[in-house]
């Protein structure tokens, strides 16, 4: 396969995923139901990725998928397409526009590239590990040195503490400059396009955390877990640039 195909097709899967999601953005017919997990699912996120799924099937029928709704079909096959309809679907259920749908395809378990798509900014960034780009523009990660001058993005406040332990979270969060919870894809986004520095998220499920990984790494950032292993392996990641990640890694695993 083609890369120029591959991401024309990611190109499509975003746009028809995208409009089911805008139609449905603000409206207050929108329902949100709990899984038993405790996580919200809107009709949107369910269509989204009905959609997403019949495309590929259509297009690469020997293909797998694997989804955060509707789990995992083909698992054996060479390539699985990782799909996460609407990452942020709290924000998105609030009227808040800071979600976006997550896309990668796998080649035998490693991701060949990665889709954040945010229908409602039109921000569309795309990565392959050694390039990304936000709406056809390369985009680069900022190269800021210093801890104290950079900015840390967390999906949840507390979270990371409770998850990973809060003595060098706390620490950690008063190295940096600056602190916001411009979470879940979002803060990816605007990782790799240098709007900050580091983006840590404690526990991550494949589907959020797959399609990261070349964005990042396209972006000329660093990407792994907390204890600073592949994040393949893993369920968590701190993502910076590579001036900061060191050090970052080293705070909370010391």
């Amino acid at each position: 396969m083609l890369e120029d195909d591959l991401l024309a097709f990611v190109r499509l899967l975003a746009e028809k995923s995208g409009k089911v999601i805008t139609d449905l953005f603000g409206n207050p017919e929108l329902r949100v139901d709990w899984k038993s997990d405790d996580s919200p699912v809107t009709q949107a996120d369910r269509k989204a990725e009905e959609i997403m799924r019949n495309l590929i099937a259509k297009e690469f029928p020997d293909h797998g998928v694997l989804g955060e709704e509707f789990g995992i079909v083909n698992e054996n096959a060479p390539y699985i397409w990782v799909l996460d309809p609407i990452d942020g679907t709290r924000a998105y259920a609030a009227g808040c526009p800071l979600f976006g749908t997550l896309i990668s395809l796998l080649h035998k378990g490693q991701p060949l590239l990665g889709a954040i798509h945010n229908p409602v900014t039109r921000q569309l960034v795309l990565g392959n590990g050694e390039e990304t780009t936000l709406n056809g523009r390369t985009i680069r990660m900022r190269d800021t040195s210093r801890l104290q001058d950079s900015t840390l993005l967390v999906s949840h406040l507390e979270t990371p503490g409770k998850h990973q332990g809060s003595k060098n979270w706390t620490r950690l969060t008063r190295s940096v400059q600056d602190l916001y919870t411009w979470g879940d894809c979002y803060g990816y986004l605007l990782l790799a396009q240098g709007g900050a520095d580091i983006m840590a998220d404690p526990i991550m499920n494949n589907w959020d955390l797959l399609p990261l990984i070349p964005i990042i790494r396209g972006a000329g950032g660093r990407i792994t877990d907390w204890q600073g292993k592949d994040p393949l392996i893993g369920s968590s990641i701190i993502a910076a640039n590579p001036n900061l990640h060191i050090e970052v890694i080293s705070i909370l695993n010391s």
